[in-house]
């Protein structure tokens, strides 16, 4: 793993260190991990919805494209 440093204002340090406190994180650099890993997930969420509302205007559009669900 590769160490980084970071500049963070002293609000959000204090957040972090009292939800390390209270348990929900073992420490500053797992709550930072964590975090960063819920913000990718949120990013891929909204790419799948993007194609999801995509495939939803096609599907409206060619409905003969649709595939029924008991075919699946």
């Amino acid at each position: 793993m590769v160490q980084v440093q970071l500049r963070m204002p002293d609000e959000l340090v204090a957040q972090i260190d009292e939800w390390v406190k209270k348990g929900m994180f073992k420490s500053r650099s797992d709550a930072i991990k964590t975090i960063i890993a819920i913000y990718e997930e949120r990013m891929k969420t909204r790419e799948f919805y993007k194609m999801l509302l995509k495939r939803s205007r096609e599907a409206e559009d060619k409905p003969e494209i649709l595939v029924p669900i008991d075919e699946i």
